[in-house]
């Protein structure tokens, strides 16, 4: 169908204000945060109504047009990037959250209500959602369930995947599908937390059930400094190593708190060489006996620093500093590429001063960020794209942090997602094998590839020529799987 008979097609389906064909409406949808990768979609939408959405779906699918659907755009991976021949899907106006039961502490909301907006609702209360993004005042509900997004509590209290209970979705074809259950458990395949993660490419998301927690009656943060960075990682280990779980184990180092400091004044100590944030929180007497339990294990790792936040608004003032990292380091480079890997955190202080050593051999400085509790590494490759290759080098760079992760039994992604960002290491990771179990079943939901095509997944091809994986002659041994 040509593009004049698309476009009538979709005007009987939606109002006119909610469908947007000219360039410049179309430039604010052009990339999420990975602002490196920029593409104009064909066409984009703003439906308001499950019905428009499986008709436009629908309209797509019987033309074999792609889609790409898009929350807030605050994707790291390139995860909402449009596609030049496709339709965008915004859910931005489904931001209306639907139910709040207190009794059965969860709440009921649309893909386009904000993070932070769940929790706020669900104050008056005495309850809360528990994932919680650096992003969360602005990314949605969608979005995180689509990248399993976790945050900085996600130690003790899980990703989004741990948090929701239910999802409703449109597939490709419209159809409508409701996965999980408002109990403890539901039959047959679990394909909830399948759909957690899938990064769109199973279907769209139209309504969330999430889990809420009571607000715990006390938290206490402490902020320990260290004259090394692997000395830091050490202490995080031997936190965990006590049995101790806390609701935050955070960490930063020199360059990212520096950038940190100047623009929260949280109160880091800037002459350290990194800092670590350890929140307990529950009952008090818990949090008094865990809380000097923590200390203990971080002076005993060569903390040259312990102290406790002194009150409420100093706590919240050291997890805003956390939170503003990114934001923060953006203030002292043109660009930054911020690379998401997870590892074993007992390999923490080993990967850490390979990192370091990377940085030098690459010649791009590199700030460390990230959620040491579980291993969740976010370092931050500072460049600038106005000279020529630095980008180049800065990706090159990431990926090899990324093949490091996997070396010491980690993987390449850890909440932001594989998007466009990641199919290289994807390859890293997973042979032919894996690769073609994930493309079938992308094709259980997707035979056709239309939704958000290209992204999370690599093909077998592009592996092979990426040297890779090793292909028999040359040949895959499912070719057909090569149009996904």
């Amino acid at each position: 169908m040509e593009r004049a008979a698309f476009l009538r097609e979709l005007k009987r389906v939606l109002p006119e204000e909610a469908l947007l064909s000219d360039p410049e409406d179309l430039r604010p949808f052009e990339c999420d945060a990975l602002a490196a990768y920029t593409v104009l979609p064909w066409i984009a939408v703003l439906p308001e109504t499950v019905e428009q959405v499986r008709a436009v779906l629908r309209l797509c699918h019987s033309q074999n047009v792609p889609v790409v659907a898009r929350g807030a755009g605050t994707g790291l991976s390139g995860g909402a990037l449009p596609v030049a021949d496709g339709v965008l899907l915004s859910l931005a106006k489904f931001d209306r959250i639907l139910e709040i039961d207190p009794a059965n502490r969860m709440a009921r909301v649309q893909p386009g209500v904000r993070n932070l907006a769940i929790s706020e609702a669900a104050a008056p209360f005495g309850l809360y959602y528990a994932p919680d993004p650096s992003s969360q005042v602005a990314c949605t509900i969608g979005g995180n369930v689509a990248e399993n997004s976790g945050g900085v509590h996600c130690l003790k209290y899980g990703l989004t995947v741990h948090n929701v209970l239910q999802v409703s979705l449109l597939t490709v074809e419209g159809e409508p599908l409701t996965l999980g259950s408002l109990g403890l458990d539901g039959p047959s395949y679990d394909l909830l937390a399948l759909i957690n993660g899938s990064e769109g490419l199973l279907g769209v998301i139209v309504e969330v059930v999430v889990k809420l927690l009571p607000v715990p009656e006390t938290a206490r943060t402490l902020l320990a400094a260290f004259s090394s960075i692997e000395a830091a990682g050490d202490a995080v280990a031997g936190v965990i190593g006590a049995g101790l779980v806390p609701a935050g184990l955070e960490m930063m180092d020199n360059l990212t708190l520096r950038a940190t400091e100047n623009f929260v004044h949280a109160g880091y100590p800037v002459d350290a060489a990194a800092v670590v944030l350890c929140e307990m929180d529950g009952m008090a007497e818990q949090v008094e006996a865990e809380i000097a339990r923590a200390r203990r294990v971080l002076e005993s790792h060569g903390a040259t620093e312990v102290r406790e936040a002194r009150d409420e608004a100093e706590r919240r003032k050291f997890w805003a500093g956390r939170k503003a990292a990114f934001p923060a380091v953006g203030r002292i480079a043109p660009d930054y590429y911020c690379i998401d890997g997870t590892i074993p955190r007992k390999r923490l202080a080993e990967v850490l001063g390979r990192i370091g050593e990377l940085s030098e051999q690459f010649g791009l400085a590199v700030g460390n960020v990230f959620h040491a509790g579980d291993g969740n590494l976010h370092p931050l490759i500072l460049y600038d794209a106005s000279h020529p290759g630095e980008l180049e080098r800065a990706e090159a760079l990431g990926e090899e942090i990324l093949t490091l992760c996997v070396e010491v039994g980690g993987t390449v992604t850890g909440e932001h997602g594989v998007g466009i960002e990641k199919l290289g290491p994807m390859c890293v990771q997973f042979g032919a094998p894996e690769l073609r179990q994930f493309h079938a079943l992308k094709a259980a939901f997707d035979a056709g590839g239309l939704l958000n095509p290209g992204k999370a997944v690599p093909t077998l091809m592009r592996c092979a020529e990426l040297g890779r994986m090793h292909v028999h002659g040359g040949r895959l041994p499912h070719p057909e799987l090569e149009r996904f």
